[in-house]
């Protein structure tokens, strides 16, 4: 029962399920076959990043999934899906990445002009509340600088404002894997300008500005801290109050709420150099595992080690 005048004593015994789809990888980008054919069977394996023969079975069935939220660069392989998904009785949203960066830096995204009409098109069909356009990570090189981060943000607004419930940002954190790509972290100088730029042109076209996992107190400039998978719009988007613990196991700044996140690392295929979520060397192996029947994305189940547990779910 998803109506929102269903007793508040009822939605408070069960714990409410967000399924995420993914931070791990782009589903919706890159595997939206695969994705929709564990709907259709209704059910999904995972591993476990942190103990490799750890698989859980998760329960797929709209009847114990509160609102699923797909995180994606280009959502354009999937739009031939949304009808059936909608037919199927699910609520979902969308955490959409459009940066402005080139080939060199995503090397297998689409031209931008065409995700930016993707976008438009998408909030037409589900309504603006339902997606949420993530400028991030911000980076420096000696091509995107400041001054053209704060140029292209406004460019960008100009064109998204109508189409998304707010637009997240955060700020590139360099480690080992992306060291070699003469990237460059913000100052605390860059950033408090970029966030003044951005706050001025966020406030010109009505278009909130959260961070992400960041630290800085931006509010000064009407930057707040934010949620990925934030409790308020997601009771919004299901118009009913939520039950929802913050997450555990993300990083030390994240205020999101408890999902399952059933993608996979070193999976994803928009080539992004600076992404903490594939090994590119990795990625190879993965490929020739990819099976769009597979219970499992790119992987074989080994049923002789890989100990196999049924999620715990009840019925909304």
């Amino acid at each position: 029962d998803r109506s929102p005048s269903r007793g508040l004593g009822d939605v408070y015994k069960r714990q409410e399920m967000i399924l995420s789809v993914s931070r791990r990888t782009d589903i919706p980008g890159c595997y939206p076959e695969w994705f929709m054919n564990r709907l259709r069977d209704k059910y999904v394996m995972t591993r476990n990043p942190m103990n490799f023969h750890q698989v859980s079975q998760i329960n797929l069935s709209p009847d114990f999934i509160e609102c699923i939220v797909f995180w994606t660069k280009n959502a354009v392989p999937f739009m031939d899906y949304l009808e059936e998904l909608n037919r199927m009785g699910y609520m979902y949203m969308f955490q959409y990445t459009i940066t402005p960066y080139d080939n060199t830096l995503e090397k297998n995204i689409s031209d931008k002009s065409d995700i930016i009409k993707n976008v438009l098109e998408l909030s037409e069909k589900i309504e603006k509340k339902r997606i949420v356009w993530r400028y991030d990570p911000i980076l420096l090189n000696d091509t995107y600088t400041v001054n053209r981060h704060i140029e292209l943000f406004e460019e960008m607004c100009s064109l998204l404002y109508t189409a998304v419930n707010h637009v997240v940002i955060s700020f590139i954190d360099l480690y080992q894997k992306n060291r070699g790509y003469r990237l460059y972290e913000l100052s605390t100088d860059e950033i408090t300008h970029l966030a003044q730029a951005f706050g001025e042109i966020g406030a010109k076209y009505k278009l909130p500005i959260k961070t992400c996992c960041e630290n800085y107190d931006l509010t000064k400039f009407g930057i707040t801290k934010g949620a990925c998978i934030d409790s308020v719009l997601l009771e919004e988007i299901c118009n009913r109050p939520l039950l929802l613990k913050k997450a555990t196991g993300q990083r030390k700044n994240c205020l999101c709420a408890e999902s399952v996140d059933i993608g996979a690392y070193h999976t994803c295929l928009n080539g992004c150099i600076y992404c903490y979520a594939t090994d590119y060397k990795r990625l190879k192996t993965k490929q020739k595992c990819y099976d769009k029947n597979s219970q499992i994305l790119c992987d074989k189940l080994d049923f002789g080690k890989d100990i196999i547990k049924v999620r715990k779910m009840k019925k909304l």
